[in-house]
């Protein structure tokens, strides 16, 4: 550390790696010491925006300066494993841009190194940071819905088609993690349909579904083929229900007091009558603030305290086990596919580590 602040050292400054370079440089506890790209023209750009911040083709310049505290990813999918496994190793805190590997293994080793080493590892869920997310998670945890009995979400657009990975492990990331975080339970199976366009690439549309242990189910659709762009998700609970629209320049968040009422006993559920309530919308107040902002604030605490990050290598696992189940089921026509607990994954590559 330099002036009490954290160096930051980012490699791949291609779609997000501007993003990166440019809210760590707007944090006070943070100072971007260097980034790495393959490209001299993006390099170029670098210098003409930040001209007190190193550029180098070399990955190896950011791992061997003594400067460097943290390393944060943001390239291809297929390289996140080497790249943040050779930080790790040269002692460097990481942050990784979605999905943090290309399977659990590699997870699970990233894990298991950060962990020898005293470092933080985090991942780069970023949807897990917005205020809206954060708005429903509080929701929900306060039970304003109920039970809930449904996740229904739409992601989709026109691109951006991706070489190495498909359009689950692109877009429906998101809505997994997310799950993941607002109802705090893991869903037990999965099963996938999904389909190519373009030959050569990986699908490029998918319909996944999330069984859980009790009566919710989720549903994900996600899709590179859209005339539209499409953010939102709708969320049913036993008392209320959730409409949440990520491209609303305002109202977010939309919760209604609609649901149905039932008028006899389970004894007599045969005889169920099914009314319906129709009640109020409000749209709660969600900050405007950016969430990549929050997120490398929260990244930089976890560094500095030791605390655990909200999206850390274990929450990325569970993602990743998802999006493998999914991947399997769509090989099988969507036969559902039981996950496994991740400490079984952990046993698993431990005894083969």
């Amino acid at each position: 550390m330099r002036d009490s602040q954290l160096g930051i050292g980012v490699v791949g400054y291609g779609y997000w790696g501007p993003n990166l370079v440019r809210n760590f440089s707007v944090n006070p506890a943070a100072r971007v010491v260097g980034v790495s790209d393959l490209d001299a023209g993006r390099l170029g750009a670098i210098r003409q925006l930040y001209p007190a911040v190193e550029t180098t083709t070399r990955y190896d310049d950011l791992l061997k300066d003594s400067s460097i505290d943290a390393i944060a990813i943001a390239t291809p999918v297929r390289t996140h494993y080497e790249l943040a496994m050779a930080a790790l190793r040269a002692g460097k805190h990481v942050l990784v841009e979605k999905p943090i590997a290309s399977s659990a293994e590699q997870a699970m080793h990233l894990i298991d190194e950060a962990d020898r080493r005293g470092l933080t590892l985090m991942v780069d869920h970023t949807f897990l940071y917005t205020p809206a997310v954060q708005k429903i998670r509080e929701l929900l945890l306060k039970r304003e819905l109920g039970d809930i009995y449904y996740y229904d979400s739409t992601r989709s657009s026109l691109g951006l088609f991706q070489k190495d990975v498909n359009v689950i492990w692109d877009l429906a990331v998101h809505d997994i993690s997310i799950i993941h975080h607002i109802l705090d339970e893991e869903p037990v199976a999965v099963s996938a349909t999904g389909s190519c366009h373009v030959a050569g690439s990986p699908e490029n549309m998918a319909h996944i579904t999330l069984f859980f242990a009790n009566a919710c189910v989720a549903h994900v659709s996600v899709n590179w083929l859209s005339p539209v762009k499409v953010r939102q998700t709708f969320i049913g609970g036993s008392k209320k229900m959730i409409v949440y629209d990520d491209l609303e320049p305002t109202e977010k968040i939309k919760v209604y007091d609609k649901g149905i009422t039932l008028d006899a006993s389970i004894e007599d559920a045969h005889q169920f009558r099914i009314g319906y309530r129709a009640g109020d919308m409000w749209a709660p107040h969600i900050s405007p603030q950016e969430a990549l902002q929050t997120e490398v604030g929260h990244f930089l605490d976890c560094v500095r305290t030791g605390s655990r990050p909200i999206s850390d290598g274990t929450s990325a696992l569970r993602v990743i086990e998802v999006l493998e189940a999914a991947s399997r089921s769509i090989a099988e026509h969507g036969k559902p596919v039981v996950l496994k607990q991740p400490q079984l994954v952990r046993e698993r590559v431990r005894a083969t580590a």
